[in-house]
């Protein structure tokens, strides 16, 4: 309802009776009815006023008031009109006025149009440039501060303390150190001294944060005045650098100058003490913390836990976990984490259910770490339980997340749901080819990981060292030497130094191993001098032993221990297989006894399995079975098994049933200890046993997993099975097989026929034999490869003694050698002879 007019030189506007002054015909004051609303943070009323006003009247303290209001705020809307108007009446845009404009542009989010404000005043005043200089570090645009900074001591206008602290930061986080020497250099020339306490210590940050501690140190102990940030800044430089112990040197000196410790200082503190494991200062910080009622912050408790944790002492972290009075996702996320690095992750997985319960909401890091636990103890329900949390709370697009997911399914085995998140993920990084990649490689599926890899380059991703990591070990298990090579050129041609970066040496070392290319794995060893460490020297005492060269096995541990390198339960697991796959028996026994005695070694499971193994191999039976019955700790099947093999080896059937029972007891769904008993009875011709075998297995469903053969011609994989009749060539091959059957019997060279694991007459265990995949595939690569080039094979089951006499042969009347290898061994066919001596 209008019930009065306002007349001005513009137009006749209506002014609401509610807005009217009282005595209807006195002048209306505008400006101090938009300064009054204003004062009450009524900004919808203040504007109202200013739209009816005459804009001329409009003074520039209402301007200033106003803006600021928009500014406090964020209404940027309104700012703009104002600013409109301004530029409308021609009011000069200055001093205080041109202040206030850019300062609610940049307050409003609008730094762009602040700046386009900025230019466009004269400016005196410092508080304008600092504050368009730390807009500019807000969103990182670090180049555009020292464009700024630079521009304002040209202009004459002198720096406060602020502007130095300010643009310090803004050095650290681009890494400008030659920058911030020049500031420092600039800022002795105005007596550093007397400088403000606050820029002092923010360059001791900046040192500290460019990793130039010892820069940090040199000024730190020239500073005649320290307070409490500066030792703070000196501490926390030291570790995040890596140095905790001089950092806590600097804390106790800080203690001992009288300076008290504020809650920074403890929680810097606290960190350091985590980091080296100083659990005793850590009880003392915290002693100190309650004194101060430290122990009412968040943060502090928070931190408190977290070192505990790290130090071992997890029942204090449990107590200061309980007693904290708000439990935040942090303190939660701590406790979790607790508990899982002492090994407890089915607790780890309790208290997650507990938090949700209370109504804590996780954040990716609890998430994180809920993961892990199901991942490191294989839960793989329980992950599957988080997985249907994060879908409900609609966490699952996060990529943190995702690639969390992704590595527990692939640590629990289940390479189905980690590829399902894989592919549904909208985003993908290096971390998730690496996780995908190396889940694959770790359950055994190396051709997935190939797949997956090609699909990652072609993506146009470049695989990081973590990526040739994950994929070598799958060429090695593909025994893909041609790609390994590849991916050492890649390595190579992309500037990693081997000697620098001993993960991916000993990668690929491993691979040309299990690639059965020795020397090429002996000669890149070589090259990684001094760079070796303990894994690399168990790779190559490993590949010995894998290839049969159990003395040159022993020569590298023993030269091992020479350089100073401590062997530890691994490399003796190494040199004992080797020892054991080469007969060494005075050698295993040797090093079995240095392992206890000299090196103090426990021997677990797998070292009394290599020396079963060794006493079997060598046709010790009887002493391997005392062996087995006085060792201290349970034997498992792998014990048991190592003994049946020895008693298939040297025909033992009466010790092989008694061990067999021991192997059924421990592991009665293995098809593979059946297989293994029903080939000792057929080799003793024991027929009805073996009929009896075979009906049990079928009883029980198990089913044996069929041996085949590979072999890499050309760049292309043949693969072969037994009595493969699908290859295009399995007619010359089995014709060359036969030509290489009759010139072995002419030489004295008679069918092992026992191993044809039939009841038939000789010619059809012949023809069965003659069959068996490795045949097949060293036929081809004899028929397809060039004259004199080696002849190299994989094979996914043992090989069989009929077999590696065909090889024998072959090696010798071809003039070629002949690599073979089996599921966990190397046999070096040349000249007729072969590199196991008959231990494999």
């Amino acid at each position: 309802m209008v019930s009065s007019t306002l007349t001005c030189s513009y137009a006749t506007i209506p002014v609401p009776k509610s807005f009217a002054d009282p005595k209807d015909n006195e002048f209306v004051d505008f400006n101090a009815k938009i300064c009054q609303f204003c004062e009450m943070s009524n900004l919808k009323k203040a504007m109202e006023w200013f739209r009816l006003s005459e804009k001329p009247s409009i003074s520039s303290s209402t301007y200033c008031a106003v803006l600021q209001l928009c500014a406090e705020l964020k209404s940027l809307q309104d700012g703009k009109e104002v600013h409109s108007v301004i530029s409308c009446n021609d009011v000069q845009i200055n001093g205080i006025l041109g202040t206030r404009l850019v300062f609610m542009y940049v307050s409003c989010g609008e730094l762009r149009q602040g700046r386009l404000v900025f230019d466009q005043v004269v400016n005196e005043k410092v508080f304008l440039w600092n504050l368009m200089i730390n807009e500019y570090a807000k969103v990182e645009d670090f180049a555009e501060c020292v464009y700024l900074f630079q521009k304002m001591l040209n202009a004459g206008i002198a720096a406060d303390s602020y502007t130095f602290s300010c643009i310090l930061k803004c050095f650290a986080a681009s890494e400008s150190v030659k920058n911030g020497e020049w500031l420092h250099g600039y800022l002795l020339k105005l007596d550093l001294a007397a400088c403000n306490c606050s820029v002092v210590n923010s360059l001791l940050s900046f040192y500290a944060k460019v990793g130039r501690v010892e820069s940090a140190r040199k000024l730190f102990d020239e500073l005649p005045q320290r307070d409490v940030v500066s030792w703070n800044s000196m501490i926390s430089g030291y570790v995040a650098n890596g140095g905790s112990e001089e950092g806590l040197e600097v804390f106790k000196l800080m203690v001992s100058s009288g300076v008290e410790i504020d809650l920074a200082s403890a929680v810097i503190v606290l960190s350091a003490c985590a980091s080296c494991s100083d659990l005793s200062l850590g009880r003392s910080v915290h002693s100190f913390g309650i004194k101060l009622h430290f122990n009412k912050e968040t943060k502090f408790c928070n931190i408190l836990l977290d070192m505990y944790s790290k130090c071992g002492d997890l029942a204090a972290a449990s107590r200061v976990f309980e007693k904290t009075s708000e439990q935040s996702v942090v303190s939660w996320t701590s406790m979790i984490q607790a508990y899982s690095r002492s090994g407890l992750f089915h607790d780890a997985i309790r208290l997650f259910h507990e938090m949700t319960s209370s109504g804590t909401k996780p954040d990716i890091f609890t998430l994180s770490a809920v993961l892990h636990a199901c991942a490191s103890s294989g839960s793989l329900e329980s992950g599957k339980s988080v997985h249907n949390y994060i879908t409900e709370q609609g966490l699952e697009p996060n990529l943190f997340v995702c690639n969390a997911l992704m590595d527990m399914y692939a640590k629990c085995g289940s390479m189905e749901d980690a590829s399902l998140v894989f592919s549904q993920m909208p985003v993908k990084d290096i971390i998730s080819w690496n996780t995908i990649i190396g889940g694959y490689t770790k359950n055994d599926l190396p051709n997935e990981a190939v797949h997956h890899l090609a699909t990652m380059v072609s993506g146009k991703w470049e695989p990081d060292g973590r990526t040739i990591s994950c994929i070598l070990p799958a060429c090695a298990s593909l025994s893909a030497l041609n790609m390994g090579r590849q991916i050492h050129c890649y390595v190579l041609r992309n500037g990693h130094h081997l000697s620098d970066d001993r993960h991916i040496a000993n990668a690929l070392v491993d691979m040309y191993i299990k690639c059965g290319a020795l020397v090429l794995a002996r000669s890149l060893f070589d090259t990684m001098i001094p760079s070796k460490d303990l894994v690399s020297w168990t790779v190559m005492i490993a590949g010995y032993g894998m290839h049969g060269f159990g003395k040159e096995a022993i020569r590298a541990f023993e030269e091992m221990r020479r350089e100073g390198i401590k062997p530890d339960g691994v490399s003796f697991i190494s040199v004992l297989y080797a020892c054991s796959h080469s007969g060494l028996v005075n050698e295993g026994w040797r090093f079995f006894n240095i392992m206890q005695k000299e090196c103090k070694i426990e021997p677990s499971l797998e070292h009394y399995a290599c020396m079963v193994d060794l006493l079997s191999r060598s046709g010790k039976l009887q002493m391997a079975y005392e062996f087995i019955k006085g060792m201290p700790i349970k034997p498992d099947a792998t014990i048991w098994g190592a003994l049946l093999c020895g008693c298939r080896i040297h025909h033992d059937v009466k010790l092989a049933e008694r061990v067999a029972e021991h192997v059924f007891e421990l592991e009665p769904e293995n098809a593979g200890y059946y297989v293994l008993l029903a080939n000792i009875y057929a080799e003793a011709e024991k027929w009805e046993e073996v009929k009896k075998l075979r009906v049990k297995i079928g009883r029980r469903g198990l089913k044996k997993h069929p041996g085949c053969s590979w072999i890499e011609v050309k760049g292309k994989v043949h693969v072969f099975v037994a009595k493969d009749g699908s290859h295009p060539e399995v007619r010359k091959i089995e014709a060359l097989l036969r030509k290489v059957r009759e010139g072995m019997k002419k030489e004295g060279f008679s069918p092992k026929l026992r191993y044809a694991m039939m009841n038939g007459d000789d010619l059809e265990k012949e023809m069965a034999l003659c069959g068996h995949s490795e045949k097949l595939a060293m036929g081809f690569g004899i028929l397809n490869l060039p004259p004199g080039k080696t002849v190299s094979v994989m094979k996914n089951l043992r090989v069989c003694r009929d077999c590696h006499e065909m090889a024998k042969f072959m090696s010798k009347t071809t003039g070629r050698e002949i690599i073979l290898r089996d599921s966990n061994f190397f046999h070096h066919f040349k000249d007729g002879s072969c590199s196991c001596r008959g231990f494999w």
